[in-house]
């Protein structure tokens, strides 16, 4: 089996610079799992080792939020016999649009391709909740924070690793003056710094 770090390397997802993420944080490393996932087999591998690491038992329905958990709620939902959905941000908060419904007691499995501080999954556990469903687990393929990240439900990611995340305000690559670039999905907002 490959490691993880290094299927990610060999798609070129490990990237190197002066990143904005999606939290608002700065940081000098990001992870950008849609150049893995646009790889069905290889979408297809990472999905089978997070359902043997988790085990989660039945799953009615796979969600994960725009854009990041898309690809890989549906891998995940294929190899669970589970129903697809993702969440999208509309007005500054989660929702499910398009006509999708959770029903009252359906056991949910919440999946996102890489957690800084959590914020989007956490999110979409919340609405699973507020929907009347039951979150059994959240799955990434990266844990960003070193395994500080917490969901109130079981939380398993491929690789975790500690990468440095900065307020911009005190970013040392901002005093460096480096580029700065938006690889990231959604509207930042500020969000307090993790401890390097």
């Amino acid at each position: 089996m490959t490691d993880i770090r290094e299927l990610l390397e060999k798609y070129g997802a490990v990237r190197h610079g002066h990143f904005l993420l999606s939290s608002g944080l700065h940081s000098h490393q990001y992870f950008q799992c849609a150049l893995v996932l646009q790889h069905p087999e290889a979408t297809a591998e990472l999905a089978r080792r997070m359902v043997a690491d988790l085990k989660p038992g039945p799953v009615d329905v796979v969600i994960g939020p725009a854009i990041g958990g898309i690809v890989l709620a549906y891998e995940l939902a294929r190899q669970l016999n589970a129903r697809a959905l993702f969440a999208e941000r509309e007005e500054g908060r989660m929702k499910l649009r398009r006509g999708f419904e959770l029903a009252p007691g359906e056991r949910v499995l919440v999946t996102e391709d890489v957690v800084t501080t959590g914020g989007s999954a956490r999110e979409v556990v919340e609405l699973v909740r507020e929907m009347g469903a039951t979150p059994i687990g959240v799955v990434a393929i990266v844990d960003r924070s070193g395994g500080r990240v917490s969901f109130e439900v079981p939380f398993h990611a491929l690789l975790v690793t500690k990468v440095s995340s900065y307020r911009p305000e005190y970013c040392p690559l901002c005093q460096e003056e480096l580029p700065l670039v938006k690889p990231g999905s959604r509207e930042t907002k500020p969000v307090q710094a993790l401890q390097s």
